[in-house]
């Protein structure tokens, strides 16, 4: 960077994003369909022809970079496999609250060597963990209301 070079992601990849964006917003029709039939895309005539260029970036974007391959191969990569869990965190995930792994009943506890073998066996057990997460302004919380 210190001799004006860009980084590799830059070049490889920003670049590119930024000058579609670039094409497509100053409206740069051969530009715009250079990088089509380079890319291998097909935009309708629709969103080609309409008045606001957003549509047709994101025509243009949703078939060359789809969000749901992108995360769906992030996920496959960054997620660590089911087998390399520990058994604590097994007995994190099963106790709700305050509650100890000891406390839960015999049946619950018997689960635990299910979760850790993650076997797809039709005799197995079937174990579904629901998480849901909400998210609250900070103002909210309750140590930080007024009293």
């Amino acid at each position: 960077q210190s001799k004006g070079k860009k980084p590799l992601f830059v070049q490889l990849v920003l670049d590119n994003i930024w000058s579609l964006y670039e094409a497509v917003m100053k409206r740069d029709k051969e530009k715009i369909e250079k990088i089509v039939t380079s890319l291998g895309l097909k935009i309708g005539a629709r969103e080609s022809r309409h008045a606001d260029p957003k549509v047709q970036l994101n025509a243009i974007c949703s078939q060359w970079l789809p969000i749901s391959d992108a995360v769906l191969s992030m996920v496959c990569t960054k997620l660590p496999s089911p087998l390399d869990i520990t058994a604590e965190r097994v007995e994190k995930l099963m106790c709700v609250g305050a509650r100890t792994f000891d406390s839960l009943p015999p049946e619950t506890q018997e689960l635990k060597s299910a979760f850790l073998k993650c076997s797809s066996e039709g005799t197995a057990p079937v174990i579904v963990f629901v998480s849901k997460m909400f998210a609250v302004d900070a103002k909210a919380l309750p140590q930080n209301k007024p009293r």
